[in-house]
Order: structure tokens, then sequence, then C-alpha cells
């Protein structure tokens, strides 16, 4: 078949079967568009390719007993600057096998477990239910919108899931409206000027990288921490006089 043809057809697929991948109507020039690499979508944004998504078949890979170990997860959650009245959102929720564990550090504040699968946000359903857990508050999320409400968190956080985002920049400008003045956005993501982290290459993130896209946004870089085996911890903040 023609390379030409067969890469049409691909895009086709996408827009078809996978609606999160494809650009909408009104799709902002701040991307551009070349052939998907194995692992990406053909979309770029400040010179990234973005990856594809792992969907909610993968929900047994995110609660892998040997996570914990692998990742020190037990220390991601740890870091977080918590307060026992905190609202934080945990965006890429997942199963939320993050959301659950962050909300017991937050008895007088509440964790908003965000994600555009609704059948990972009917996972964290069935745990409030079996688990008894009431600071847990599910939200479908879109694929350009974590649709939370303006200055409204003290923290938020992405676990492995910001470089799948179809639309980074429309993101990351609604979570930092939804940011209280102040408030801290914290990425993790696997190291990619790391070639010994067995991750797939789109499915990892320099700092550089990661600063340039948060720069756009107007968030603040505060630090970056590499106390986890194979990710960086980055804490952004929004600005104390910031008009987002």
């Amino acid at each position: 078949m023609d390379p030409r043809l067969l890469a049409a057809c691909f895009f086709l697929w996408i827009s078809c079967v996978v609606p999160a991948y494809a650009d909408d109507a009104g799709a902002t020039s701040a991307y551009t568009h070349t052939e998907p690499s194995r692992d990406g979508i053909g979309k770029r944004y400040l010179g990234r390719e973005i990856s594809h998504v792992m969907g909610h078949r993968g929900a047994a890979w995110l609660e892998r007993p040997e996570r914990e170990r692998q990742e020190r997860t037990d220390l991601l959650i740890t870091n977080l600057p918590l307060t026992s009245d905190s609202v934080v959102a945990d965006i890429g929720a997942g199963t939320g096998y993050f959301t659950f564990p962050v909300a017991a550090l937050v008895p007088d504040g509440r964790v908003l477990a965000v994600d555009i699968q609704p059948e990972m946000l009917r996972i964290i359903e069935q745990r409030k239910v079996t688990q008894g857990i009431k600071n847990v508050q599910s939200v479908q999320g879109a694929i350009d919108n974590p649709n939370l409400p303006a200055n409204s968190l003290d923290l938020a956080f992405i676990v492995d899931a910001y470089h799948e985002f179809s639309h980074p920049l429309e993101m990351g400008q609604s979570i930092a409206t939804a940011l209280k003045p102040g408030g801290a956005l914290i990425l993790i993501e696997y190291r990619a000027e790391d070639r010994t982290v067995p991750i797939k290459r789109l499915h990892k993130m320099s700092q550089t990288q990661v600063r340039k896209e948060m720069d756009v946004l107007g968030l603040q870089w505060e630090s970056t921490a590499d106390f986890l085996p194979q990710q960086h911890f980055m804490i952004f903040r929004k600005p104390l006089q910031a008009d987002l």
C-alpha cells in the first residue's frame, strides 16, 4: 500500500475510533501534526510528540503489587505538600491508586478524582462504597478540560499521565485556573534524561520540556526532586498575584 494512503487510513481510524486522540474543529495553532511514530499520535506540542493513552484495560498494571517497591509510591505520597484540610485534585486518577491514600491524609479536606474514562470512575465509585470513604469525589473530565471550579484547589497532581494529554495547553490552562493563588501543581513523569528507566520514550519527559510547557501557563517552577527511583517530582506554583 502507498505509505501516504496508509498514513491517511491511520489518521481516519484515529479520528473515528479513538476520538480522544483527535483535534477538535477549533484546535489551537500551538499544535503541529506529523506522521505518528510507533507510540505516538502524530500531534506535537512545543516539539514533543504526544503519546498514546493507556486505557482502562491497563487498570491491573496500575494496581500491580510490586508498584510500591518499584516506584516508591509511598515516598511520592508522603512528599505531597498537604494539610488536613487541603482540597486536592488527582488528575488522571485511573483506579484511584493515589486518590484514596491521599484522602486519608486530608480528613478535613477532599480529593477530586478526575478522569476522562467512565470505566475508571466506576472503579473509584465502587471503592468509595467498599471502603466507606466520604471525602473523595469523582469528576468526569474532558480531553481539554478537567471540569474543576476556578480558584478551588490547594494542590493538583498528575502521575505519569500528563504526557498522554491530547490537549496539554488547554488542560494546563484549565488546571492553572482551578488552582488557588499560591496553589501547587505537581507533575510526576518518568525521567527522559535517564536511559536506564525502562519506559518507552514518549512515556517519559525531561525536566527541560516540562518546564517549557509550564512556563506557557504562567506556573512558576519551584523545585525538581529525584528521590523516586525512576521519576521526576516537579513542583510548580500559581503566583499569588495571578490572572490565569
